[in-house]
Parts: C-alpha cells; structure tokens; sequence
C-alpha cells in the first residue's frame, strides 16, 4: 500500500548496523517512510522492526549493492510498496583490506572497488529516475575523511580511492541533476563508534605507516574519543532536509577536527 502522498519515502543503503541504523532511525523520526537495504537480513529486519515499534513506517530490502539485478529487484519492491522515492542515502561500504600496495591482490582492490564505487553508482543508477519522477529529491553520499582530507591511514590505498571518487560523484551529479530539482552531497565521517572493523583487514600496518602519535588523541573536539552514528545521521538528516534547499553538491566533514589535525 502507497504511504500517504505528502510523506517522503527514503531508501538507507546498509542500514543494518551503525551510521546506517542510526540514520533509517533518525529519518523515520521525521516521519520520512524509510526503506532499510542490507545484507544481512537479521540485522534489517531489527531496523525495522525498531522503526515500526515507534510509530513508523518501513521496508526491509535485503540485496548486495555490487549486483545489479539485486539492485533493480530491491528498487521495484521499494516503489511496489511505497509508490515513490524522495531522498536516497547511499551508505553501505566496507573497509576492504588495508596493506602495503604492493601486498595488496588485485582481488581484494576489486573487492573494494565493486563494493564502495559500483555500488554507488548502481544505487543512484536504479533510484534516480524515481526522484526525478517525484520532481526532484536529496541524495546523500556516505564518504569519509579518508581520500578527502586524510591519507595517513596505513594501506589504505584502495579505500581512499573509493571515498575520494565518492565526492567527485557527488560534484558531478549535482550539476547533472541539478535541473530536475535534486540536490546531492555527501557526508564524510571521521572515527565513528561502528563495528565497520569486522569488515577490515590488515597487512604490512607498520610497512605503510607514518609513525606519529599525539599524545591527546587525534580527534580535537573530543579529547579523541570518537564520534557516534548519530553525529552522522543529525548531519544527513539536515541534508535532506528543506533546511538544505540551497546545499547541494557539498562535502560536510564530521569528524571531530580529526582530519584537520592529520
């Protein structure tokens, strides 16, 4: 059934765990239709479990980002269910493997290349003509402070890649997309409380690193505590929201000044 014709519908790539969760719960706070997509079912279903026990609507689309038929399958049952797209956030990533770039296989740069860059464009490739057919819409790019204002973490060559073309994506499509009234920016997190370590691994660590240390940590707004999801998500949310009407193709830092320091 079709969601009422003034609320916003949303679909939240990797939206089972950490900055995702956080987001999907933050949007359906405003009472923005949300979509979780993830790929582990278990951890969709509890966010949207969660989303509904608190009054709110959601859909749980289980796919891999790097599949295209996965992608076009999750978007039909999205617009099946809610009849339109307003605001996509294109979340879901991974760290890949960090190692010295010699040591590192071209399987696992692909793995990361397929992950974080195709994915992208597969979920703008499939949701796009949804947003323009709503006469505009928000996007928002997860990124990172890696490959845009960092490049000291040790071996992580193709992540970095992944992140900076992320905000060349998102420069790129706001003017391209800017005519039919979506606006697209992207977000870039520092050290955020997640569990997206589970999803790296490294080699070579003291090989690939600068040796430097400060002695109050590396993230000055906290005394180098990390930050939590929902730093992230209180930015996204502004983001899409009509607050945001005049940002568009802007990539926001939320790191705690940890990037300026490195």
């Amino acid at each position: 059934m079709n969601v009422a014709a003034s609320k916003r519908v949303a679909l939240i790539t990797g939206a089972g765990s950490g900055i995702g969760k956080a987001i999907a719960l933050r949007l359906a706070g405003d009472n923005i239709a949300v979509a979780a997509l993830g790929h582990t079912p278990e951890e969709t279903a509890t966010t949207v479990d969660e989303i509904r026990a608190r009054g709110g609507d959601a859909l749980a689309l289980n796919a891999d980002i790097r599949h295209e038929a996965d992608m076009r399958e999750a978007v039909e049952e999205l617009i099946g269910k809610f009849g339109r797209l307003d605001v996509v956030v294109a979340n879901a990533g991974i760290n890949g493997v960090w190692a010295p770039v010699e040591d590192l296989k071209p399987q696992e740069w692909d793995e990361t290349i397929a992950t974080n860059l195709r994915g992208t464009y597969l979920t703008l490739h499939f949701c796009v003509p949804h947003l323009k057919a709503a006469g505009g819409g928000a996007i928002v790019v997860v990124s990172s402070i890696n490959g845009t204002r960092t490049f000291t973490t040790p071996g992580a060559t193709a992540y970095s890649a992944t992140k900076a073309a992320q905000v060349a994506m998102v420069k790129q499509l706001a003017l391209e997309l800017g005519k039919h009234r979506i606006r697209v920016n992207a977000v870039c997190p520092g050290a955020i409380e997640t569990n997206i370590s589970d999803n790296t691994s490294q080699r070579g660590r003291d090989e690939a690193a600068v040796p430097v240390k400060w002695p109050e940590g590396d993230i000055p707004l906290t005394e180098g505590k990390p930050g939590e999801p929902e730093d992230v998500a209180d930015v996204v949310c502004f983001l899409v929201s009509d607050a945001a009407r005049h940002v568009t193709g802007s990539p926001v830092w939320v790191d705690g000044g940890q990037g300026l320091l490195r």
